[in-house]
Order: C-alpha cells, then sequence, then structure tokens
C-alpha cells in the first residue's frame, strides 16, 4: 500500500513508520525533515503541514491508500487535512486522546463508547472536536474515515512517569538515584496504563487500509493496569535503587504548579482508566500488547543512561518538587503540633494555644 504520514518521526509515529516499513509498504512521510535519517526506505516530502498551498504542489497528482496524521489538534488543521486529501485517499486516520473520555469518570472501564467530555483539558476538548468534525464529514459520505485513541505511549527516549516538568522525565529518575524523595500524585493507588510504542504500532498498523476500521475510533493501549506506586516502584526497581515516596493530593499539585497539570493531571492521569480492547483485537486478530513496563522502562533506563544528550537537566522541576514536598512537612508539623495540644485553650497557627479567659 502508499501511506502517508503527517509527522511520523514522534514518539508514537516513529515507531509505526519503522512497522510500516517493515511490513514493505510504501512509506511516505510529509514532515520538517527531523530524525528522518532514521527511516532509510521512506519518501520524504520535506514541509511545513500548515503551508497549505506549498504542500498542495508538492503532493502534486500523488493519491494514497491510508493517510495518518499524528500532529493535528484542532477542528482548523484537520479541516485543512480534508482539503488536502479528501478524493485523495482511501483512508484517513485521526490521531486523537484517550484523554477525551469522561472526567470524571462514571465508570472506570473504557470502552469506545464511554461518553467523551473533559472539562480540565483545552486540549482533550480540541480533539473532541476533531473527532466530531470528522464523523460528520463522514456521516455524509464525503470521507473515509479512522479514530485512533492512544493512551499514555512511550518510547526508549523517555521514562514514563506520572509527573514531571517542562523538560521530561530525567529529572525524576536523577531523584531516585540520588535517594530523594518523589512525588507520587494522590495516594498512588489509582490504576493508570502505559504503552510501549511498538506495541501501539501493531494495532495501528492492523488498521492502516483495513475497510472494517471505516467509520470507527479504536482506542490502541496495553492490557496492563497499574497503580502509580507500582509504576514508581517498577521504576526505582529498575534503576537499582530505593524509592522515597511522597504522596500529595493531585488538586494541590494542580493548583500550585508552574506547568499545566489542571489539564495533564486532573484531567488525565489522576482517574484511574483500565481500558478495554476488545474492538481492537476484533479488528486486528492476534494483536496483544507484547511489553510490559518493567521491560520498557529497563530499555528506556538503559538507553537513556548510553545516551548523555537526552539526560536534561531540570532544575526549576527540582526546586519545585522541594518547596511542595516541604509546605507538605510543614503543614503536617502545624497539624501535629495542634492535635498534641492538651491544654484548654483555643489553638493558634503555628501550634501554641491561646488561654480563654
Amino acid at each position: 500500500m502508499n501511506i502517508l504520514l503527517i509527522g511520523g518521526t514522534g514518539r508514537i509515529s516513529m515507531a509505526v513508520s519503522k512497522e510500516l516499513l517493515k511490513q514493505g509498504h510504501t512509506l511516505y512521510l510529509l514532515n520538517r525533515g527531523n530524525r528522518n535519517e532514521a527511516l532509510p526506505g521512506a519518501v520524504f516530502l520535506q514541509a511545513d503541514i500548515e503551508q497549505e498551498d506549498t504542500v498542495r504542489v508538492l503532493l502534486g497528482d500523488l493519491t494514497f491508500d491510508a493517510v495518518a496524521d499524528f500532529i493535528a489538534f484542532t477542528p482548523e488543521q484537520i479541516q485543512r487535512d480534508y482539503r488536502l486529501f479528501a478524493g485523495r485517499t482511501r483512508q484517513y486516520i485521526f490521531v486523537s486522546s484517550a484523554s477525551a473520555y469522561q472526567k470524571p469518570q462514571k465508570d472506570y472501564r473504557i470502552t469506545e463508547n464511554t461518553p467523551l467530555e473533559n472539562p480540565y483539558w483545552a486540549y482533550s476538548r480540541n480533539k473532541i472536536a476533531c473527532e466530531e468534525w470528522l464523523m460528520e464529514q463522514y456521516q455524509k459520505g464525503n470521507f473515509p474515515v479512522t479514530i485512533v485513541r492512544p493512551s499514555h505511549t512511550y518510547d526508549e527516549r523517555s521514562v514514563p512517569v506520572g509527573l514531571h516538568g517542562s523538560h521530561g522525565s530525567w529529572q525524576v529518575v536523577r531523584r531516585i538515584l540520588a535517594g530523594k524523595p518523589v512525588i507520587i500524585h494522590g495516594d498512588g493507588t489509582s490504576l493508570w496504563t502505559m504503552t510501549h510504542n511498538s506495541d501501539f504500532a501493531r494495532g495501528f498498523v492492523g488498521l492502516v487500509g483495513n475497510p472494517a476500521a471505516i467509520g470507527e475510533a479504536v482506542q490502541i493501549t496495553s492490557d496492563e493496569s497499574l497503580t502509580w506506586n507500582q509504576i514508581y516502584e517498577t521504576l526505582a526497581e529498575v534503576l537499582g535503587a530505593e524509592l522515597h515516596a511522597v504522596h500529595v493530593s493531585s488538586d494541590f499539585l494542580a493548583a500550585c504548579s508552574p506547568y499545566d497539570l489542571q489539564g495533564s493531571l486532573l484531567g488525565d492521569k489522576s482517574a484511574t482508566v483500565v481500558f478495554d480492547n476488545s474492538k481492537l483485537k476484533k479488528l486486528v486478530p492476534g494483536f496483544c500488547a507484547r511489553k510490559n513496563l518493567k521491560e520498557g522502562m529497563a530499555e528506556a533506563v538503559a538507553f537513556i543512561m548510553e545516551h548523555p544528550e537526552l539526560q536534561t537537566e531540570d532544575l526549576e522541576f527540582d526546586a519545585w518538587c522541594d518547596r511542595v514536598m516541604e509546605a507538605r512537612n510543614q503543614a503536617l508539623q502545624w497539624m501535629n503540633s495542634v492535635k498534641q495540644c492538651n491544654c484548654s485553650g483555643t489553638s493558634i497557627p503555628g501550634g501554641g494555644c491561646e488561654a480563654k479567659s
């Protein structure tokens, strides 16, 4: 098949590109040229997809069996894709997000029929709007759409964790190795699912050119669900270090963070999610996620340790973690001092008592 990926070299899409090439498809990549050297055998169409007129000229009279966009986030962007690819492809695959599912959830078990609603995160609401617009075009008979919903998908270049700064997760790894406490949101007992990009890719490629997937939304995740405590304990075990976990309320973290935790935490990672992948397995017989989290964590840690350029220090995030934990400790000390006050006076801030007159 002739397949075009818009993007094709990111955390998720790189694995998809490699799997398509491995299976012998003719792969076109439309992107700005970053990391294309890792994909020998692909046909590169170098351009910025936002430059619609330039892209239209570059495409010429090319047609495709499937086009997949990994970097569309807003309705305006998928409407641009519609203008570029309607009549040019037999299947258009939109990469949405499992974060679009209802928050707060009424059922921790997630299927494709779970309502789409996320009041916490504009990113997710935009993905929902994209899905709605595309399905409207499909129902009108104008566009052969497949919607894919990944959840927390990772590769060897980044260790997956629940909370990190703007420079990635390396600083969390450093804290564990240094014996410093690490923040886990909530009480760490909510369930979460992480998927290795190689597993996602096999599910995704099974949907490419699959006529039964047209007009459908399909989630692609691992079947392994672990608590956040287990996830961090797995990371510490892989690192050969002891985990010193400090649990902090998700609401508090979102309120005091300079990062967008309102969306990524309250709108996503603080909720328990267990994905039912029955629909994917029906459409792609034989699919199952092969790499469990411990294996994927070990590969990521080994790769990052061998590549110093991926060990990006994040002193701002490190200092923020220390401030949060210090504030937590001070609050606990104050509450304990109030609790221990045995006199008949009224407790006052600072842990003392004010005798009644």
